[in-house]
């Protein structure tokens, strides 16, 4: 039996192999990613920045005839990614060990969708990313900082990218602590979308 059977996103963070200090994108806010994303049945997505690989999974089980490609840096991301692919059994996810921007020349394919995770460098990423946007594509970046809000802002802005969207991803969770139960909030995200005419 498939380890998430369901043709719905939102798979829990617990089913995910982690390891300390790699940040996974949480379930409510991957949620969101993927709805501004708007993948289509054969889309190629970059996820820059994949981190644990939530958003490539996830994007690889909604998109089975799709491409996935997981950009990491850090050659231990890399491996922890391809693990999870692993554990949900997603064949069309490429895992690329590489550091944006310099690394996105190499890339195969044009894109139609491309997601950009807590990079230092999301405004020359953006920058680099848009020129090999296919048309009508999609960009999809998050912010955890208002430094870093401001810079992929403007990066959208300097690109020209229509239908602007900024939405700040914020919610808590019932969690137990002792013999109490009480809502603890996850870290608010800014996630910021555009599309290329």
């Amino acid at each position: 039996m498939a380890l998430w059977p369901h043709v719905t996103p939102g798979i829990p963070d617990k089913l995910f192999e982690r390891s300390p200090g790699i940040p996974i994108t949480k379930r409510e806010t991957r949620i969101a990613i993927l709805s501004l994303l708007r993948l289509n049945p054969t889309s190629l997505l970059w996820d820059i920045g994949a981190g644990t690989g939530t958003i490539a999974i996830e994007s690889a089980l909604l998109c089975p005839q799709g491409k996935i490609l997981a950009i990491e840096r850090d050659p231990d991301v890399v491996n922890l990614i391809r693990h999870n692919c692993d554990r949900f059994r997603v064949a069309n996810v490429e895992v690329m060990e590489g550091h944006a921007p310099e690394c996105l020349e190499t890339l195969p394919g044009s894109p139609d969708r491309v997601c950009v995770e807590g990079s230092r460098t999301a405004k020359v990423t953006l920058q680099r990313v848009w020129q090999q946007l296919q048309p009508g594509g999609r960009v999809v970046a998050t912010a955890t900082s208002l430094d870093s809000l401001y810079a992929i802002s403007e990066s959208l802005a300097d690109i020209q990218a229509r239908n602007i969207e900024i939405i700040q991803s914020s919610a808590n969770r019932l969690e137990t602590r002792g013999n109490n139960q009480t809502f603890a909030a996850i870290n608010p995200t800014f996630i910021l979308s555009g599309e290329k005419l």
